[in-house]
């Protein structure tokens, strides 16, 4: 099919598989009468630069490169070359795009190499789990007990199923988040769930639930009673600070519909901690999307119109410095017409310097680099919709050979 490329079905689990060997060779030129011999590279580099420069290749070309020779592929299989990879301070994240609503099926994007490669994703089971991604690792929640999780690189396929979490098994809404320490490789994953209290559509008992993989254990740091808001599906942490997005139910008429709360996770929150850690967001929206860029913490958002703030106008981007809300850009009009009808709620998500925007109608995927302040469309991706109620989501990760949960 065009645009896919199938050298991902030759993962890290099959690297015992033998591959033939490649004898490095001269070319001979007769150009002008004249012999010029061609002295191959990786008859002079050592294996250590060879290491290095090999780390510094897009993963794509890492898993090329294995079928080079013996010696490359031995090199790549190595550790000291993942000791290597892990110095690399970041591969640009790829967008894993969803193409049916039931099976976990779907495409990767690489914006390096602008090429997308058919992969299989591991322990999830459907599209709609709810899923979370930092340094490599990807967490995958299930949206029926929302008990069962699962930690996994989706690159090397390795991945660990974690205890079940404390608190409601049944929640109206649960929000999941990871962050990894780059120099550990240890992880958090939060979950804040959020359910009504019984008969008082106002009132939303609201519980917060970390797991820490250094001690494997699942702790319940706070449960609270909100007045007026509840939880909702929107979290991320960033430099050991959980945020999530809280949404009005009423009562109080409030400016915005959407609210942010931030909570400290190396603290022991005294009790109101939640409604006085809010910060409202930018201007009336239609939804917000947070994600962790750089330990920053990155809204984008639809914009609702003035008069009526349930229908989008717009989207843009925000950067959370302390209290306030920063505007960075704001998606040019001739980009929000390119998704054609634009629904009033989107997919998004980034790590980096990259934003990955998506309607959920159609299979376009926005690029947006923070860095250089410059939109670009993706390579379109090899799937077209089959049916007018076809849904499309995704979300991205930083491709990683070195971790593993």
């Amino acid at each position: 099919m065009e645009g896919e490329t199938s050298w991902f079905s030759h993962s890290f689990d099959d690297m015992a598989r033998e591959i033939g060997e490649f004898d490095s060779f001269s070319e001979l030129s007769d150009e002008g009468n004249k012999e010029a011999t061609a002295v191959s590279v990786d008859l002079i580099l050592p294996d250590d630069l060879l290491e290095r420069i090999l780390a510094c290749l897009p993963v794509a070309s890492i898993f090329r490169a294995r079928c080079v020779c013996k010696r490359w592929y031995e090199i790549v299989s190595s550790k000291r070359f993942l000791w290597n990879f892990s110095r690399v301070l970041s591969q640009k994240p790829w967008y894993f795009m969803f193409t049916s609503s039931n099976e976990p099926t779907g495409y990767a994007y690489d914006p390096i190499l602008r090429k997308w490669y058919g992969i299989e994703l591991p322990c999830i089971e459907t599209s709609n789990w709810f899923i979370a991604s930092s340094c490599g690792l990807v967490c995958f929640m299930d949206n029926d007990s929302r008990t069962e999780l699962y930690v996994c690189n989706p690159i090397t396929k390795t991945h660990k199923k974690l205890r079940d979490p404390p608190g409601l098994r049944f929640s109206d809404y649960s929000a999941l988040a990871v962050s990894v320490n780059r120099k550990s490789h240890g992880y958090t994953i939060s979950i804040v769930k959020s359910k009504q209290v019984t008969g008082n559509f106002f009132q939303w008992d609201v519980s917060v639930h970390i797991y820490d993989s250094e001690t494997m254990r699942w702790v319940t740091t706070l449960t609270e009673v909100l007045t007026g808001w509840r939880g909702g599906d929107e979290s991320v942490i960033c430099d050991g600070v959980l945020y999530f997005l809280i949404y009005s139910t009423g009562g109080g008429a409030p400016k915005n519909r959407h609210g942010l709360i931030t909570y400290n996770l190396s603290s022991c929150p005294p009790p109101g901690l939640l409604i006085r850690s809010f910060i409202p967001v930018p201007c009336p929206l239609t939804c917000g999307r947070l994600m962790n860029l750089k330990e920053k913490l990155v809204m984008v958002g639809g914009i609702g119109k003035q008069d009526r703030p349930d229908i989008i106008k717009g989207i843009g981007i925000w950067v959370l410095n302390g209290k306030a809300w920063q505007e960075i850009a704001r998606m040019p009009h001739k980009f929000f017409q390119g998704f054609g009808e634009f629904d009033d709620v989107f997919a998004s998500s980034g790590t980096d310097d990259l934003i990955y925007i998506q309607s959920y109608g159609a299979p376009a995927l926005l690029v947006f680099d923070m860095s250089q302040r410059h939109w670009r469309w993706s390579q379109k991706c090899p799937v077209t919709k089959r049916f007018p109620l076809q849904l499309f989501t995704g979300f991205c990760f930083e491709p990683r050979l070195e971790i593993s949960p």
